[in-house]
Protein backbone atom coordinates (compact mmCIF):
# COMPACT_ATOMS: atom_id res chain seq x y z
CA UNK A 1 0.00 0.00 0.00
CA UNK A 2 1.03 3.91 -0.63
CA UNK A 3 1.35 6.20 2.36
CA UNK A 4 1.57 9.86 2.75
CA UNK A 5 4.87 10.79 4.60
CA UNK A 6 4.25 11.77 8.12
CA UNK A 7 5.88 14.45 10.25
CA UNK A 8 8.16 12.88 12.32
CA UNK A 9 10.89 13.97 15.37
CA UNK A 10 13.78 11.31 15.56
CA UNK A 11 15.48 12.33 19.04
CA UNK A 12 18.87 11.73 20.89
CA UNK A 13 20.57 9.54 18.11
CA UNK A 14 23.72 9.64 17.01
CA UNK A 15 23.95 11.13 13.33
CA UNK A 16 26.22 9.59 10.71
CA UNK A 17 25.69 11.90 7.70
CA UNK A 18 26.92 9.35 4.95
CA UNK A 19 29.72 11.57 3.99
CA UNK A 20 32.35 9.82 6.07
CA UNK A 21 32.15 12.70 8.43
CA UNK A 22 32.39 12.37 12.22
CA UNK A 23 29.52 11.08 13.94
CA UNK A 24 27.57 13.56 16.11
CA UNK A 25 24.86 13.63 18.17
CA UNK A 26 21.75 15.45 17.19
CA UNK A 27 17.82 15.23 16.59
CA UNK A 28 16.20 14.73 12.71
CA UNK A 29 12.92 16.65 12.29
CA UNK A 30 10.85 15.56 8.66
CA UNK A 31 8.29 17.46 6.92
CA UNK A 32 6.68 16.14 4.39
CA UNK A 33 9.04 13.56 3.42
CA UNK A 34 12.19 16.14 3.67
CA UNK A 35 14.71 16.81 6.27
CA UNK A 36 13.93 20.26 8.17
CA UNK A 37 15.92 20.75 10.83
CA UNK A 38 18.92 18.81 12.49
CA UNK A 39 19.63 20.01 15.93
CA UNK A 40 20.13 19.39 19.53
CA UNK A 41 17.11 19.68 21.95
CA UNK A 42 14.44 20.05 19.43
CA UNK A 43 10.91 20.21 20.95
CA UNK A 44 8.51 18.12 19.52
CA UNK A 45 5.58 19.80 17.90
CA UNK A 46 1.84 19.21 17.67
CA UNK A 47 0.92 15.70 15.59
CA UNK A 48 4.39 15.54 15.08
CA UNK A 49 5.91 11.46 15.68
CA UNK A 50 8.39 10.71 17.92
CA UNK A 51 10.99 8.35 17.75
CA UNK A 52 13.56 7.99 20.46
CA UNK A 53 16.84 6.76 19.16
CA UNK A 54 19.02 6.87 21.82
CA UNK A 55 21.87 4.69 22.09
CA UNK A 56 21.47 4.38 17.85
CA UNK A 57 22.64 6.12 15.15
CA UNK A 58 20.12 7.74 12.63
CA UNK A 59 21.80 7.38 9.22
CA UNK A 60 20.75 8.03 5.38
CA UNK A 61 18.72 4.90 4.33
CA UNK A 62 21.48 1.66 2.19
CA UNK A 63 21.55 1.80 -1.43
CA UNK A 64 21.41 -1.97 -2.69
CA UNK A 65 23.79 -1.00 -5.67
CA UNK A 66 22.99 -4.16 -8.11
CA UNK A 67 19.81 -5.93 -8.10
CA UNK A 68 17.56 -7.97 -9.78
CA UNK A 69 14.36 -7.27 -8.66
CA UNK A 70 13.02 -6.31 -12.29
CA UNK A 71 10.51 -9.04 -12.45
CA UNK A 72 10.23 -10.46 -8.64
CA UNK A 73 8.81 -6.74 -7.44
CA UNK A 74 6.06 -7.64 -9.41
CA UNK A 75 5.21 -11.06 -7.33
CA UNK A 76 7.03 -10.01 -4.23
CA UNK A 77 6.42 -6.44 -3.98
CA UNK A 78 7.28 -6.61 -0.06
CA UNK A 79 10.85 -7.16 -1.00
CA UNK A 80 11.60 -9.05 1.85
CA UNK A 81 13.55 -9.06 3.51
CA UNK A 82 15.24 -5.60 2.76
CA UNK A 83 13.09 -3.22 4.96
CA UNK A 84 14.43 -5.23 7.89
CA UNK A 85 18.13 -4.46 6.79
CA UNK A 86 18.00 -0.48 6.29
CA UNK A 87 17.23 -0.31 2.56
CA UNK A 88 15.57 2.12 0.80
CA UNK A 89 17.28 2.37 -2.58
CA UNK A 90 17.51 -0.78 -4.80
CA UNK A 91 19.37 -0.30 -8.57
CA UNK A 92 17.46 -2.80 -10.88
CA UNK A 93 18.41 -3.85 -14.32
CA UNK A 94 22.16 -4.49 -14.19
CA UNK A 95 24.55 -7.15 -16.40
CA UNK A 96 22.58 -6.48 -19.03
CA UNK A 97 19.17 -8.07 -18.26
CA UNK A 98 16.60 -6.10 -18.02
CA UNK A 99 12.68 -6.41 -19.32
CA UNK A 100 12.22 -3.14 -21.85
CA UNK A 101 12.71 -2.19 -24.43
CA UNK A 102 10.82 -5.19 -25.64
CA UNK A 103 10.86 -6.87 -29.04
CA UNK A 104 7.53 -7.04 -31.93
CA UNK A 105 7.37 -10.88 -32.13
CA UNK A 106 6.35 -12.66 -29.57
CA UNK A 107 9.29 -15.45 -29.82
CA UNK A 108 11.84 -12.44 -29.41
CA UNK A 109 9.50 -11.46 -26.61
CA UNK A 110 9.96 -14.81 -24.52
CA UNK A 111 13.32 -14.40 -25.01
CA UNK A 112 13.92 -11.57 -22.57
CA UNK A 113 12.37 -13.58 -20.00
CA UNK A 114 13.94 -16.98 -21.02
CA UNK A 115 17.33 -14.98 -20.75
CA UNK A 116 16.57 -12.94 -17.63
CA UNK A 117 15.34 -15.92 -15.85
CA UNK A 118 18.05 -18.46 -16.84
CA UNK A 119 20.85 -15.99 -15.82
CA UNK A 120 19.37 -14.70 -12.51
CA UNK A 121 17.59 -18.36 -11.51
CA UNK A 122 14.05 -16.68 -11.20
CA UNK A 123 11.11 -19.50 -12.41
CA UNK A 124 9.93 -17.66 -15.72
CA UNK A 125 6.13 -18.60 -15.51
CA UNK A 126 5.69 -15.31 -12.82
CA UNK A 127 6.73 -13.37 -15.01
CA UNK A 128 4.43 -14.02 -17.95
CA UNK A 129 1.45 -14.32 -15.26
CA UNK A 130 2.42 -11.81 -12.88
CA UNK A 131 3.46 -9.35 -15.23
CA UNK A 132 1.43 -7.10 -17.56
CA UNK A 133 3.42 -6.70 -20.50
CA UNK A 134 1.52 -3.59 -21.56
CA UNK A 135 4.74 -1.86 -23.15
CA UNK A 136 7.49 -1.78 -25.96
CA UNK A 137 9.58 1.01 -24.85
CA UNK A 138 11.54 1.80 -21.72
CA UNK A 139 9.36 4.48 -21.36
CA UNK A 140 6.27 2.92 -21.39
CA UNK A 141 7.67 0.30 -18.78
CA UNK A 142 8.60 2.76 -16.47
CA UNK A 143 5.15 3.67 -16.73
CA UNK A 144 3.84 0.86 -16.44
CA UNK A 145 5.96 -0.12 -13.33
CA UNK A 146 4.49 3.19 -11.21
CA UNK A 147 1.02 2.73 -11.82
CA UNK A 148 0.87 -0.52 -11.15
CA UNK A 149 3.72 -2.21 -8.75
CA UNK A 150 4.29 -0.48 -5.20
CA UNK A 151 7.59 -1.40 -3.54
CA UNK A 152 8.84 -0.22 -0.23
CA UNK A 153 12.02 1.10 -1.06
CA UNK A 154 13.10 3.77 -3.95
CA UNK A 155 14.14 1.94 -7.48
CA UNK A 156 16.28 3.09 -10.08
CA UNK A 157 16.68 1.24 -13.17
CA UNK A 158 19.68 0.51 -15.99
CA UNK A 159 18.16 0.14 -19.55
CA UNK A 160 19.61 -3.20 -20.59
CA UNK A 161 22.38 -3.59 -23.59
CA UNK A 162 20.60 -7.33 -24.56
CA UNK A 163 17.14 -6.17 -24.20
CA UNK A 164 18.17 -3.31 -26.23
CA UNK A 165 19.80 -5.41 -28.90
CA UNK A 166 16.72 -8.35 -28.95
CA UNK A 167 14.65 -5.35 -29.78
CA UNK A 168 16.27 -4.04 -32.79
CA UNK A 169 17.54 -7.57 -34.17
CA UNK A 170 14.95 -10.19 -32.66
CA UNK A 171 16.35 -13.71 -32.70
CA UNK A 172 19.45 -12.82 -34.74
CA UNK A 173 20.79 -10.91 -31.23
CA UNK A 174 22.05 -14.44 -30.77
CA UNK A 175 24.04 -14.60 -33.92
CA UNK A 176 25.72 -12.00 -35.68
CA UNK A 177 26.49 -8.53 -35.44
CA UNK A 178 24.17 -5.50 -35.99
CA UNK A 179 23.06 -3.93 -39.41
CA UNK A 180 23.54 -0.11 -39.84
CA UNK A 181 19.77 0.23 -39.84
CA UNK A 182 19.89 -1.81 -36.21
CA UNK A 183 22.13 0.03 -34.92
CA UNK A 184 20.84 3.20 -35.52
CA UNK A 185 17.36 1.22 -34.13
CA UNK A 186 19.34 0.71 -31.18
CA UNK A 187 20.74 4.95 -30.03
CA UNK A 188 17.22 5.61 -30.64
CA UNK A 189 15.64 3.16 -27.89
CA UNK A 190 18.55 3.88 -25.70
CA UNK A 191 18.63 7.68 -25.88
CA UNK A 192 14.37 7.19 -25.76
CA UNK A 193 14.92 5.40 -22.69
CA UNK A 194 17.75 7.93 -21.03
CA UNK A 195 15.58 10.79 -22.00
CA UNK A 196 12.56 9.36 -19.84
CA UNK A 197 15.11 8.18 -16.59
CA UNK A 198 17.00 5.09 -17.04
CA UNK A 199 20.25 4.96 -14.72
CA UNK A 200 22.29 4.80 -17.86
CA UNK A 201 23.24 1.51 -20.11
CA UNK A 202 24.36 -1.76 -18.77
CA UNK A 203 25.96 -4.69 -20.76
CA UNK A 204 27.10 -7.74 -20.84
CA UNK A 205 30.85 -9.16 -22.29
CA UNK A 206 30.69 -12.08 -19.86
CA UNK A 207 27.80 -14.58 -20.28
CA UNK A 208 27.44 -17.95 -21.81
CA UNK A 209 23.90 -19.74 -21.60
CA UNK A 210 22.76 -23.35 -20.75
CA UNK A 211 23.17 -24.38 -24.32
CA UNK A 212 27.00 -22.47 -24.06
CA UNK A 213 25.98 -19.58 -26.21
CA UNK A 214 27.52 -16.50 -25.54
CA UNK A 215 25.08 -13.72 -24.96
CA UNK A 216 23.41 -11.26 -27.47
CA UNK A 217 25.67 -8.74 -26.58
CA UNK A 218 28.71 -10.65 -26.89
CA UNK A 219 28.05 -10.44 -30.69
CA UNK A 220 28.08 -6.38 -30.29
CA UNK A 221 31.03 -5.19 -33.08
CA UNK A 222 33.10 -2.03 -32.23
CA UNK A 223 30.55 -0.01 -34.12
CA UNK A 224 27.21 -1.02 -32.35
CA UNK A 225 28.92 -0.23 -29.09
CA UNK A 226 30.53 3.02 -30.07
CA UNK A 227 27.08 4.38 -31.20
CA UNK A 228 25.38 3.24 -28.18
CA UNK A 229 28.31 4.91 -26.05
CA UNK A 230 27.94 8.32 -28.65
CA UNK A 231 24.09 8.57 -27.43
CA UNK A 232 25.13 7.80 -23.08
CA UNK A 233 27.66 10.56 -23.70
CA UNK A 234 24.55 13.09 -24.33
CA UNK A 235 22.67 12.38 -21.24
CA UNK A 236 25.79 13.86 -18.24
CA UNK A 237 24.67 12.20 -14.97
CA UNK A 238 24.16 8.58 -16.64
CA UNK A 239 26.31 5.41 -16.03
CA UNK A 240 28.05 2.72 -18.32
CA UNK A 241 28.00 -0.40 -16.29
CA UNK A 242 30.23 -3.37 -17.82
CA UNK A 243 29.89 -6.97 -16.51
CA UNK A 244 33.24 -8.70 -17.27
CA UNK A 245 34.25 -12.40 -16.57
CA UNK A 246 36.63 -12.84 -13.44
CA UNK A 247 35.25 -16.13 -12.95
CA UNK A 248 35.05 -18.68 -15.87
CA UNK A 249 36.66 -17.52 -19.30
CA UNK A 250 38.95 -15.15 -17.78
CA UNK A 251 38.34 -12.35 -20.59
CA UNK A 252 38.05 -9.70 -17.95
CA UNK A 253 41.30 -8.07 -19.01
CA UNK A 254 40.65 -7.93 -22.77
CA UNK A 255 36.79 -6.94 -22.73
CA UNK A 256 37.77 -3.86 -20.13
CA UNK A 257 40.49 -2.90 -22.66
CA UNK A 258 38.04 -2.80 -25.39
CA UNK A 259 35.48 -0.49 -23.35
CA UNK A 260 38.95 1.76 -22.67
CA UNK A 261 39.30 2.13 -25.89
CA UNK A 262 36.02 2.28 -27.64
CA UNK A 263 35.16 5.04 -24.94
CA UNK A 264 37.72 7.10 -25.86
CA UNK A 265 38.05 11.10 -24.56
CA UNK A 266 33.98 10.81 -24.39
CA UNK A 267 32.48 11.92 -20.81
CA UNK A 268 30.96 9.13 -19.67
CA UNK A 269 31.00 7.55 -16.43
CA UNK A 270 31.71 3.75 -16.39
CA UNK A 271 31.02 1.41 -13.86
CA UNK A 272 33.19 -2.54 -14.77
CA UNK A 273 32.24 -5.35 -12.43
CA UNK A 274 34.74 -5.93 -11.26
CA UNK A 275 37.45 -6.34 -9.30
CA UNK A 276 38.15 -9.47 -7.94
CA UNK A 277 38.23 -10.26 -4.06
CA UNK A 278 38.38 -13.84 -4.41
CA UNK A 279 42.03 -15.80 -3.17
CA UNK A 280 41.92 -18.37 -6.17
CA UNK A 281 41.07 -15.05 -8.13
CA UNK A 282 44.98 -13.68 -6.48
CA UNK A 283 46.40 -17.02 -7.35
CA UNK A 284 45.22 -17.47 -10.82
CA UNK A 285 47.03 -14.02 -11.73
CA UNK A 286 43.42 -12.29 -12.86
CA UNK A 287 43.45 -9.90 -10.09
CA UNK A 288 46.77 -8.11 -10.77
CA UNK A 289 46.41 -6.54 -14.34
CA UNK A 290 42.52 -5.25 -13.70
CA UNK A 291 44.23 -3.59 -10.45
CA UNK A 292 47.07 -1.98 -12.38
CA UNK A 293 44.21 -1.13 -14.65
CA UNK A 294 42.15 0.11 -11.64
CA UNK A 295 45.17 2.06 -10.61
CA UNK A 296 46.03 3.69 -14.07
CA UNK A 297 42.29 4.80 -14.38
CA UNK A 298 42.80 6.62 -11.13
CA UNK A 299 46.42 8.28 -12.35
CA UNK A 300 44.96 9.48 -15.39
CA UNK A 301 42.05 11.28 -13.57
CA UNK A 302 39.28 8.53 -15.67
CA UNK A 303 35.76 8.62 -14.34
CA UNK A 304 35.84 5.30 -13.91
CA UNK A 305 34.54 3.33 -10.95
CA UNK A 306 35.21 -0.18 -9.92
CA UNK A 307 33.15 -2.50 -8.64
CA UNK A 308 33.29 -5.50 -6.25
CA UNK A 309 31.52 -7.77 -3.71
CA UNK A 310 32.81 -7.69 0.32
CA UNK A 311 31.06 -10.78 0.45
CA UNK A 312 32.11 -14.57 -1.54
CA UNK A 313 30.15 -15.34 -4.24
CA UNK A 314 26.96 -17.85 -2.88
CA UNK A 315 26.99 -21.01 -3.36
CA UNK A 316 24.44 -22.83 -2.38
CA UNK A 317 23.12 -25.19 -5.28
CA UNK A 318 19.44 -25.80 -5.71
CA UNK A 319 18.71 -28.40 -8.56
CA UNK A 320 15.62 -26.82 -9.30
CA UNK A 321 17.02 -23.33 -10.62
CA UNK A 322 20.42 -22.96 -10.77
CA UNK A 323 22.40 -21.77 -13.32
CA UNK A 324 26.11 -22.97 -11.26
CA UNK A 325 26.47 -25.71 -13.04
CA UNK A 326 25.94 -24.28 -16.97
CA UNK A 327 28.40 -22.00 -15.44
CA UNK A 328 31.52 -24.16 -14.42
CA UNK A 329 30.93 -25.90 -17.97
CA UNK A 330 29.42 -28.66 -16.06
CA UNK A 331 26.53 -29.38 -18.57
CA UNK A 332 25.70 -33.22 -17.87
CA UNK A 333 24.70 -32.54 -14.45
CA UNK A 334 22.93 -29.20 -15.51
CA UNK A 335 20.80 -31.76 -17.55
CA UNK A 336 18.97 -32.32 -13.94
CA UNK A 337 18.37 -28.74 -13.27
CA UNK A 338 16.88 -28.24 -16.78
CA UNK A 339 14.57 -31.41 -16.84
CA UNK A 340 11.29 -30.88 -16.11
CA UNK A 341 9.40 -32.56 -12.59
CA UNK A 342 10.70 -34.24 -10.04
CA UNK A 343 10.11 -37.59 -12.27
CA UNK A 344 12.50 -36.76 -15.01
CA UNK A 345 15.33 -35.30 -12.92
CA UNK A 346 14.94 -38.85 -10.91
CA UNK A 347 14.81 -40.52 -14.11
CA UNK A 348 18.34 -38.98 -14.93
CA UNK A 349 19.83 -39.98 -11.57
CA UNK A 350 19.17 -43.17 -11.87
CA UNK A 351 20.24 -43.45 -15.58
CA UNK A 352 23.53 -45.54 -15.61
CA UNK A 353 24.55 -43.87 -18.70
CA UNK A 354 23.91 -40.65 -17.38
CA UNK A 355 25.55 -41.68 -14.73
CA UNK A 356 28.79 -42.41 -17.12
CA UNK A 357 28.57 -39.21 -18.73
CA UNK A 358 28.56 -37.23 -15.60
CA UNK A 359 31.75 -38.67 -13.81
CA UNK A 360 33.59 -37.86 -16.72
CA UNK A 361 32.22 -34.40 -17.18
CA UNK A 362 32.95 -33.98 -13.14
CA UNK A 363 36.62 -34.87 -13.58
CA UNK A 364 37.18 -33.87 -16.97
CA UNK A 365 35.00 -30.84 -18.59
CA UNK A 366 33.94 -28.67 -15.38
CA UNK A 367 36.07 -25.69 -15.71
CA UNK A 368 38.73 -25.55 -13.23
CA UNK A 369 36.98 -22.96 -11.11
CA UNK A 370 33.67 -25.17 -10.75
CA UNK A 371 32.82 -26.04 -6.62
CA UNK A 372 32.71 -29.81 -7.51
CA UNK A 373 36.45 -29.78 -8.50
CA UNK A 374 36.50 -29.85 -4.61
CA UNK A 375 33.83 -32.35 -3.97
CA UNK A 376 35.01 -33.43 -0.67
CA UNK A 377 33.84 -30.08 1.58
CA UNK A 378 30.30 -29.65 0.12
CA UNK A 379 27.76 -29.97 2.87
CA UNK A 380 24.44 -32.19 2.32
CA UNK A 381 22.70 -29.36 4.39
CA UNK A 382 19.10 -29.37 3.19
CA UNK A 383 16.95 -32.46 2.70
CA UNK A 384 13.76 -31.66 0.99
CA UNK A 385 12.35 -34.85 3.01
CA UNK A 386 14.40 -35.55 6.37
CA UNK A 387 15.89 -38.60 5.14
CA UNK A 388 19.45 -37.67 5.39
CA UNK A 389 22.01 -37.73 5.99
CA UNK A 390 22.28 -34.22 6.63
CA UNK A 391 25.47 -32.20 7.85
CA UNK A 392 27.78 -34.75 6.49
CA UNK A 393 29.97 -33.72 3.50
CA UNK A 394 29.95 -35.07 0.43
CA UNK A 395 33.14 -36.94 0.22
CA UNK A 396 31.66 -38.14 4.16
CA UNK A 397 28.88 -39.45 2.27
CA UNK A 398 30.68 -40.89 -0.62
CA UNK A 399 33.25 -42.91 1.53
CA UNK A 400 30.00 -43.88 3.98
CA UNK A 401 28.42 -44.99 0.52
CA UNK A 402 31.52 -47.54 -0.31
CA UNK A 403 31.88 -48.74 3.30
CA UNK A 404 34.95 -46.69 3.42
CA UNK A 405 36.57 -47.86 0.19
CA UNK A 406 34.84 -44.48 -1.38
CA UNK A 407 32.36 -43.80 -4.47
CA UNK A 408 32.53 -41.50 -7.15
CA UNK A 409 31.21 -38.43 -5.39
CA UNK A 410 28.96 -37.79 -8.52
CA UNK A 411 27.18 -41.30 -8.11
CA UNK A 412 27.00 -40.16 -4.11
CA UNK A 413 25.31 -36.61 -4.92
CA UNK A 414 23.42 -38.58 -7.29
CA UNK A 415 22.13 -41.25 -4.77
CA UNK A 416 21.76 -39.02 -1.62
CA UNK A 417 19.01 -36.83 -4.13
CA UNK A 418 16.95 -39.44 -5.04
CA UNK A 419 16.97 -40.50 -1.19
CA UNK A 420 16.19 -36.79 0.35
CA UNK A 421 14.62 -35.37 -2.87
CA UNK A 422 15.21 -33.04 -5.86
CA UNK A 423 14.40 -30.08 -3.92
CA UNK A 424 17.14 -30.47 -1.58
CA UNK A 425 20.25 -28.61 -1.80
CA UNK A 426 23.79 -28.79 -0.81
CA UNK A 427 26.67 -26.03 0.12
CA UNK A 428 29.69 -25.25 -1.13
CA UNK A 429 32.13 -23.96 1.06
CA UNK A 430 32.90 -20.35 0.60
CA UNK A 431 35.94 -18.89 -1.38
CA UNK A 432 38.05 -17.12 1.03
CA UNK A 433 38.12 -13.58 0.09
CA UNK A 434 41.53 -11.77 -0.60
CA UNK A 435 40.58 -9.52 2.70
CA UNK A 436 43.31 -7.12 1.98
CA UNK A 437 41.88 -6.28 -1.63
CA UNK A 438 38.47 -5.75 0.12
CA UNK A 439 39.82 -3.36 3.07
CA UNK A 440 41.56 -1.44 -0.06
CA UNK A 441 38.33 -1.43 -2.67
CA UNK A 442 35.95 -0.42 0.65
CA UNK A 443 38.19 2.82 1.09
CA UNK A 444 38.90 3.42 -2.39
CA UNK A 445 37.58 6.57 -3.62
CA UNK A 446 36.41 5.33 -7.08
CA UNK A 447 34.87 1.97 -6.16
CA UNK A 448 30.99 0.71 -6.04
CA UNK A 449 30.26 -1.19 -3.04
CA UNK A 450 27.23 -3.25 -2.04
CA UNK A 451 27.15 -5.16 -4.88
CA UNK A 452 24.59 -8.37 -4.16
CA UNK A 453 22.48 -9.80 -6.74
CA UNK A 454 19.37 -9.74 -4.08
CA UNK A 455 15.82 -10.36 -5.89
CA UNK A 456 18.11 -13.27 -8.02
CA UNK A 457 19.23 -16.68 -7.51
CA UNK A 458 16.40 -17.46 -4.89
CA UNK A 459 17.76 -20.54 -4.07
CA UNK A 460 21.22 -20.13 -4.05
CA UNK A 461 20.43 -17.10 -1.67
CA UNK A 462 22.56 -13.88 -3.27
CA UNK A 463 22.60 -10.74 -1.11
CA UNK A 464 19.70 -9.80 0.80
CA UNK A 465 21.33 -8.67 3.87
CA UNK A 466 24.56 -9.02 3.15
CA UNK A 467 24.91 -5.06 3.82
CA UNK A 468 25.15 -5.24 7.33
CA UNK A 469 28.24 -7.26 7.34
CA UNK A 470 29.96 -3.80 6.48
CA UNK A 471 28.64 -3.09 10.79
CA UNK A 472 29.10 -7.00 12.05
CA UNK A 473 32.22 -7.56 10.53
CA UNK A 474 34.07 -4.80 9.15
CA UNK A 475 33.47 -2.34 11.73
CA UNK A 476 32.32 -4.59 15.06
CA UNK A 477 34.39 -7.94 14.62
CA UNK A 478 37.54 -6.84 12.80
CA UNK A 479 37.34 -3.04 13.06
CA UNK A 480 39.09 -1.86 10.00
CA UNK A 481 36.10 0.14 8.97
CA UNK A 482 34.44 3.01 11.12
CA UNK A 483 31.01 3.40 11.37
CA UNK A 484 31.13 6.32 9.19
CA UNK A 485 32.79 4.66 6.72
CA UNK A 486 30.67 1.39 6.68
CA UNK A 487 27.79 4.05 6.33
CA UNK A 488 29.53 6.36 3.73
CA UNK A 489 29.96 2.72 1.64
CA UNK A 490 26.61 1.96 0.54
CA UNK A 491 24.89 5.84 1.24
CA UNK A 492 26.27 9.11 0.45
CA UNK A 493 29.01 7.71 -2.01
CA UNK A 494 26.68 5.28 -3.77
CA UNK A 495 24.32 8.26 -4.61
CA UNK A 496 26.50 10.43 -5.71
CA UNK A 497 28.12 7.78 -8.07
CA UNK A 498 24.37 6.97 -9.32
CA UNK A 499 23.68 11.03 -9.77
CA UNK A 500 20.61 10.54 -6.96
CA UNK A 501 21.91 14.16 -5.62
CA UNK A 502 18.31 14.37 -3.00
CA UNK A 503 19.48 11.60 -0.81
CA UNK A 504 22.27 9.63 0.51
CA UNK A 505 22.85 12.38 3.33
CA UNK A 506 21.55 12.94 6.22
CA UNK A 507 21.28 16.99 5.43
CA UNK A 508 18.26 19.70 6.10
CA UNK A 509 16.71 19.80 2.53
CA UNK A 510 17.42 16.17 1.48
CA UNK A 511 14.72 13.65 1.11
CA UNK A 512 13.96 11.57 4.64
CA UNK A 513 15.63 8.41 3.01
CA UNK A 514 16.84 7.48 6.60
CA UNK A 515 17.72 4.28 8.90
CA UNK A 516 18.12 3.87 12.37
CA UNK A 517 19.93 1.24 13.84
CA UNK A 518 22.18 0.29 17.41
CA UNK A 519 25.18 -1.65 16.47
CA UNK A 520 25.31 -4.55 18.41
CA UNK A 521 21.53 -5.60 17.38
CA UNK A 522 22.87 -5.79 13.63
CA UNK A 523 23.38 -9.39 12.61
CA UNK A 524 23.35 -10.83 8.68
CA UNK A 525 20.32 -13.55 9.89
CA UNK A 526 20.42 -17.38 9.18
CA UNK A 527 18.72 -18.12 5.85
CA UNK A 528 15.50 -19.76 6.11
CA UNK A 529 12.93 -21.63 3.60
CA UNK A 530 10.05 -19.60 2.38
CA UNK A 531 7.55 -20.89 -0.02
CA UNK A 532 5.85 -17.59 -1.87
CA UNK A 533 7.32 -18.16 -4.95
CA UNK A 534 4.44 -18.25 -7.90
CA UNK A 535 4.66 -21.79 -9.52
CA UNK A 536 2.73 -20.83 -12.29
CA UNK A 537 0.18 -23.92 -11.58
CA UNK A 538 -1.84 -22.56 -8.55
CA UNK A 539 0.99 -22.80 -5.97
CA UNK A 540 4.08 -21.96 -4.81
CA UNK A 541 7.73 -23.00 -4.82
CA UNK A 542 10.39 -22.07 -2.58
CA UNK A 543 13.06 -19.06 -2.03
CA UNK A 544 15.33 -18.40 1.15
CA UNK A 545 15.02 -15.37 2.96
CA UNK A 546 16.36 -14.19 6.27
CA UNK A 547 14.95 -12.63 9.25
CA UNK A 548 15.20 -8.89 9.96
CA UNK A 549 18.99 -7.67 11.21
CA UNK A 550 17.37 -5.78 12.80
CA UNK A 551 17.70 -2.10 12.26
CA UNK A 552 15.34 0.45 14.46
CA UNK A 553 13.99 2.50 11.99
CA UNK A 554 13.40 2.48 7.88
CA UNK A 555 12.08 5.75 6.61
CA UNK A 556 11.33 5.78 2.69
CA UNK A 557 10.41 9.91 2.02
CA UNK A 558 9.75 9.85 5.49
CA UNK A 559 7.29 6.84 5.73
CA UNK A 560 7.90 4.37 7.99
CA UNK A 561 8.40 1.05 6.07
CA UNK A 562 9.95 -1.24 9.05
CA UNK A 563 9.14 0.13 13.01
CA UNK A 564 8.92 -2.06 16.32
CA UNK A 565 10.85 -5.20 14.68
CA UNK A 566 8.53 -5.64 11.75
CA UNK A 567 7.92 -4.38 8.24
CA UNK A 568 4.50 -1.85 8.30
CA UNK A 569 3.30 -2.94 4.76
CA UNK A 570 3.87 0.58 3.51
CA UNK A 571 5.02 1.08 -0.31
CA UNK A 572 6.43 4.29 -0.72
CA UNK A 573 8.77 3.41 -3.17
CA UNK A 574 8.93 5.33 -6.37
CA UNK A 575 11.29 5.50 -9.62
CA UNK A 576 14.28 7.41 -9.15
CA UNK A 577 16.52 8.88 -11.87
CA UNK A 578 19.80 10.24 -12.25
CA UNK A 579 20.45 14.42 -11.94
CA UNK A 580 23.21 16.07 -14.50
CA UNK A 581 26.34 17.09 -12.26
CA UNK A 582 25.18 15.32 -9.27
Amino acid sequence: MKASSADRLIRHGTIVDGTGAPAYPADVRIRNGVIVEIGQGLAPAAGELVHEARGCFVAPGFIESHTHFDGTMWWQSDLDPLPGYGVTTIVNGNCGFALAPLPEDPASRAEVVKIFSFFEDIPERPFFDNLPWDWQSWREYRDSVAAKVAVPTHYATFVGHIAIRLAAMGMDAWTRPATAVEIERMARDLDDALAAGALGLSTNLMDHDGRDRPVPTLHADDAELRALLEVLARHRGATLQVVIDTVMRMTAVEALLRVERLIGDLPIRLQWAGLPTLRWQKEHGIQKPLLELHERYAREGRDFWTGYAHVPVTTVVSFDRSLLFAQSNEYVWHEVVTAVGADAKQALLRDPAWRARARHSWDELALPTCPFRRPRPILLDHSANGVGPVGLTLGEHADAQAEGRGCHPSDALADWLLANGVDSTVTAPDWDRDLEMVERLLLDPRSVGNISDAGAHGQMFCGAGDNVVLFTEFVRERGVLSVEQAVHVQTGKLARFFGLADRGEVAVGRRADLTVFALEELERRPKRKVFDVPDGDGGTTWRWTRDAAPVRLTLVDGVATFEDGRATGARPGTALAPRSGA
